[in-house]
């Protein structure tokens, strides 16, 4: 995962700031699947979906620091916070954190230049991301289908071992290169001195204002992973954290990764003219697109995430018969 969060743009939680898009930039549909649960229900756990055998099936050649345990453990805390972002004018954000197993509401981000009359001129754009959600909100298909594609990328991004096979997935814990810092201007999330932020984690997290943005809506606090950026690969817990932080939030321009799985996302007018359709290839652009789409069909890259998707709807005893797992002709978002 490459996307970098500065100043000038922001990565924007689930309906409107971390990794795609919300109701003002993206023209997302409101409209839910017809098999999602009601509100009134409760979120269960991700382990009712995939047990300790199947995950160790997928991915037999993992390391060790990637267990079950932690998977399940992180999705589960994870999924007691929701973030509601507000956008005011063109990039000065508010970011509201609720521990919903204490009930406990913080600003956990507030950007300087909110409370300015320039900045009020314009109505603000607000949504929730609830990490809850993530492979729970709908039914036990379409959950698959989304944790489908979750390993998919996160296999790709950590595969280390045969090509074709599949069964390589979760061998990384951060990119082979270490020397670079990955460090980019950012006056909400600045980079601390002599720390680095490569490529860490299952959906390798990059970039100082990744971290920071990451880091306010898991721990509430940005310096965390700021500060300790090391985290996201001795922590287990922590990297699976970072991982579906990263699937469930949108960015300014982009819709979430589970936005496009579950079926919520529908492309506007400018999608459609850019070839962004609903489907897998969709979260190929939402991860990667400016390295890996609009390029043809035979880009490697995003033909081994596609394998990769194949297999675990496979593995999972699922289908996707309509899939528009292809990105080659779709162009990437620009910041």
């Amino acid at each position: 995962m490459r996307s970098i969060i500065s100043s000038k743009f922001v990565i924007i939680p689930f309906a409107a700031l971390v990794v795609s898009a919300f109701s003002c930039g993206n023209s997302n549909s409101s409209k839910a699947p017809a098999t999602a649960t009601t509100a009134s229900q409760k979120t269960v756990s991700i382990s009712t979906l995939i047990s300790e055998q199947q995950f160790n099936e997928l991915f037999p050649q993992r390391d060790k620091f990637y267990s079950y345990a932690a998977f399940i453990k992180a999705a589960n805390e994870l999924g007691e916070i929701k973030i509601k972002v507000t956008r005011r004018a063109t990039s000065v954000y508010q970011y509201i954190r609720t521990d919903k197993s204490t009930g406990k509401t913080s600003t956990v981000r507030q950007d300087g230049d909110w409370n300015e009359e320039w900045a009020k001129k314009k109505p603000d754009s607000t949504f929730t991301v609830d990490y809850g959600n993530f492979g729970t909100q709908f039914s036990a298909e379409a959950n698959k289908k989304e944790l489908a594609a979750f390993f998919a990328h996160i296999a790709h991004e950590t595969r280390h071992g045969v090509n074709a096979t599949y069964t390589d997935g979760l061998m990384l814990i951060h990119e082979s290169n270490t020397s670079l810092s990955y460090i980019a201007e950012s006056d909400e999330y600045p980079p601390v001195a002599g720390k680095k932020y490569y490529g860490r984690g299952p959906m390798q997290l990059s970039y100082n204002g990744n971290y920071g943005l990451a880091s306010t809506c898991i721990f509430g606090d940005a310096k965390t992973l700021l500060n300790n950026p090391d985290m996201v690969e001795t922590d287990p817990i922590v990297a699976f954290k970072a991982a579906i932080y990263f699937w469930m939030t949108p960015e300014t321009h982009k819709p979430s990764a589970h936005d496009v799985m579950t079926g919520k996302w529908q492309p506007n007018a400018i999608d459609k003219a850019k070839g962004r359709t609903p489907g897998f290839g969709m979260t190929i652009n939402i991860v990667n697109g400016e390295v890996e789409c609009n390029k043809g069909e035979n880009m490697y890259s995003m033909n081994d995430r596609i394998g990769f998707y194949q297999f675990f709807l496979k593995k999972l005893g699922i289908t996707d018969a309509n899939c528009a797992c292809s990105c080659g002709k779709m162009e990437p978002y620009k910041y």
